[in-house]
Formats: structure tokens, sequence, C-alpha cells
């Protein structure tokens, strides 16, 4: 641990010899290290106050080569990143959790083509100590990228390539779908669409295809199905091509909330209303679902609790641990007017 230099500064000696310490057990409790008491703790904590100590961060990388920063790495447009709650809610929560560590969290948006190499070069040049991935592609080959780097990282959503050698978290993606098209068939639904997530993200994928094995199981016809991007306008437009392809639907799962939300807006505009004419369910509860017009019968994702392990696997990589892990939540229906 390297102090911070000045005349008249504190130094890490005055920090220990004031909390009755060793100078290691001081520097490990000042930079959240294991092996340290609950009283020593405390003690350090409290002379670090009573001292004004600083620690020199620029110094100690140097020394430790670490950067104290994690990546939040999404791969997706500018525009989707700060229009979608599912990012701004992860950004959240990841952060909730870095800063129990005193971690910073540096946000990286790229595109397929510069960008993309850009944040490549960064991560590889171990600017930050590690990276957590969401709303990966399976262009992106960011699972591959990462091994080949060595960076400690996780995953929000299984990624497509090399699953088996990086750590991820995820939710049942093939249940959720399943259950949100048995909601519909429960009701009397027979001639049921699905407005698809995109289908090079794992996500797009498995929903879709428990909806295809829910339609499969009751022997209805799965020839209705387009793909979206999760966005709200792209659900509008999606809807309203579903219905021009298909007239005699009597029902729509959506892979997300907020494309769900714009299908609302196009079937509002035919004059059909939801659950009557057309019943509609979504996928996510995070948030506008129970404001939409009416109310969307949905499939929650537990989002925060998988931002929040997604975090706790990377301080685990960062603290040492080197097998990759999988964490799988169980989705849960929320019921509510729209089917």
């Amino acid at each position: 641990m390297t102090d911070q230099h000045g005349p008249g500064s504190p130094t890490l000696e005055e920090v220990a010899r004031l909390a009755g310490v060793s100078r290691a057990t001081a520097s490990r409790a000042i930079n959240g290290g294991s092996r340290v008491s609950p009283q020593a703790q405390a003690a350090v904590d409290n002379a670090v106050r009573r001292l004004g100590y600083s620690p020199n961060r620029a110094a100690r990388s140097l020394v430790t080569r670490r950067t104290d920063s994690v990546a939040l790495v999404v791969p997706e447009p500018d525009e989707r990143v700060f229009n979608d709650p599912f990012f701004a809610r992860t950004l959240h929560v990841v952060t909730r959790v870095l800063s129990e560590r005193d971690l910073q969290v540096v946000l990286l948006i790229s595109q397929p083509g510069d960008e993309k190499q850009r944040m490549l070069r960064y991560l590889s040049g171990r600017h930050v100590d590690g990276a957590i991935v969401v709303s990966h592609h399976r262009r992106d080959s960011l699972a591959e990228d990462l091994v080949s780097f060595g960076l400690p990282a996780t995953f929000i959503g299984r990624p497509w390539n090399n699953a088996d050698q990086v750590s991820f978290v995820d939710t049942d993606n093939l249940a959720g779908g399943r259950e949100a098209t048995g909601v519909l068939i429960e009701r009397g639904c027979r001639r049921i669409g699905t407005i698809a997530g995109p289908a090079d993200m794992t996500a797009g994928h498995d929903r879709l295809e428990g909806w295809r094995q829910a339609m499969n199981t009751a022997g209805l016809a799965t020839d209705a199905v387009i793909h979206c991007d999760f966005t709200e306008e792209g659900g509008a437009t999606a809807c309203a091509a579903l219905l021009e392809a298909h007239p005699d639907l009597d029902g729509l799962a959506v892979a997300s909330d907020l494309m769900a939300s714009g299908a609302l807006r196009t079937l509002a505009a035919r004059g059909l209303r939801a659950p009557e004419d057309l019943a509609i369910t979504g996928y996510d509860d995070l948030g506008m679902a129970e404001h939409t017009d009416p109310p969307l019968t949905t499939i929650r994702n537990p989002l925060s609790e998988m931002a929040d392990q997604a975090a706790r696997l990377l301080l685990d990589q960062l603290d040492g641990a080197r097998s990759p892990r999988r964490v799988i939540f169980t989705p849960t229906l929320v019921r509510r007017a729209s089917a």
C-alpha cells in the first residue's frame, strides 16, 4: 500500500499505530481485503477518519496492477441503451454492488465496426480489472475475446459461443416463453402469434422456442412469427405487419414489455381491444407493464437479482476464483388485464 505523499499528509503507519494494528492489517482493511476482523476494521476506519488519511490510488495501481474499475459492456446503439429500462436497472444494481468494494463502473457502448475494435483494444489493454457484459449478440464474439484476453468477466444472459468457458447468469427464457403462451391458450385463444426478439440473441431465441413448444403441445399453428428489436417502435410496426398477414389473430405473445407496449398502441389505432379482441402478454415486468392500457400480463424477468449475482460472480473472480459458474433464475407469471 502506498501513501498519499505531501507535507503533513498522514501515513499508513500512523493509521496502523492509531488503530493498534499492523501495517499489513491496516492496508487490507483500507482496501477491502479479507482476513480482517470486525474489530480491526472498525478501528482502522476510525483512524482513517480521525487522521484524514487518503491512499494514493495512482501509485497503488502501479504496484498492484489494479485499476479499481470494472467495465459494463453493452454492444447496442446509444439510443436503445438510454431508452430501455432494462439497461438503467442493470447499471443501477451493478454500480451499487461494486461500490461496496469501492470499484468504479465504466460504461462501454459499442456497435460492430470501428467502435467495437476500440472497445476491444480498451479491454485488452487492461484499463479495467474486469467486465460485465449485457445484451450481447451472436456476432459480438465477446465471450471468445474476453477469454483470449484473460480478463475476468461475467455475462448477463447466456452467450452464444464459449458459454462453457465464462461465468454467466440467466433466466429460464424457454420456460418463460412457454408460460406466457400458456396463459393465452388457457384463455381460449387459438390463433396466437408472437413478436419474437432478435434471432441472434439467446433470450430472443429461447423465448421464441418456448412459444413454439407451447403451441405444438396444444396442436396450434406456428406460422404467425415476426422478429423485432426489443423496442417500442419496433413492436408497433411488427404488430401491424402481423395483423396484415394474419387478421384472424386472437392472441399475441410478445417477447418484451417495450414491444408489447408498441403492439397495444397499434391495436388501439385499429380500434381493437385487449383482451376482448386480441389478448396479449409481454415479458420482463421492469415497471412499465403495470402502466400500459390495459396493464400487461407478463413474465417477470428477475433482472435486479441477475445483475446483483453477475457483479458478485465478477468480484469472486477478482478475489481469485477461476472456475466458470452459471446461475439460472426462474421466471414468474404476473397476471394483469391484457390477457
